[in-house]
């Protein structure tokens, strides 16, 4: 089964940076998107960023310039780098994955996604 272990969330101020990595296992991810999403108290999960097999990156607009999604098709990892945190980027921090074939639409919404991670938790005090 499908087993994605996220670790390096942690209270930093603004400004500061983190590291959030995520290891997945459980079967081959060829053709696999692996994306990060995140979900503040009382709000809804929101995407954040996903990376394709093929190497292609989207990210939210609010993170964009800050934030850079990447991946280990070799250890099947994806790592999230967060500069410049706000406040306002604190939640609890989602590794996911999901079947994305070439020529199919990648997926930015969290019902896209077949499997999750337990989460981590980033707080970004002013």
């Amino acid at each position: 089964q499908v087993k994605l272990v996220e670790s390096g969330g942690g209270l930093v101020q603004a400004g500061d940076s983190l590291r959030l990595s995520c290891a997945a296992s459980g079967r081959a991810f060829v053709d696999y998107a692996m994306g990060w999403f995140r979900q503040a108290p009382g709000k809804e999960r929101e995407f954040v960023a996903t990376v394709a097999w093929s190497g292609s990156k989207y990210y939210e607009d609010s993170v964009k310039g800050r934030f850079a999604i990447s991946r280990d098709n070799t250890k099947n990892t994806v790592s999230l780098q967060m500069n410049s945190l706000k406040p306002e980027d604190t939640a609890v921090y989602y590794c996911a994955v999901t079947h994305s074939p070439p020529g199919w639409r990648i997926g930015l919404r969290a019902a896209e996604y077949d499997h999750w991670g337990q989460g981590t938790q980033v707080t970004v005090s002013s």
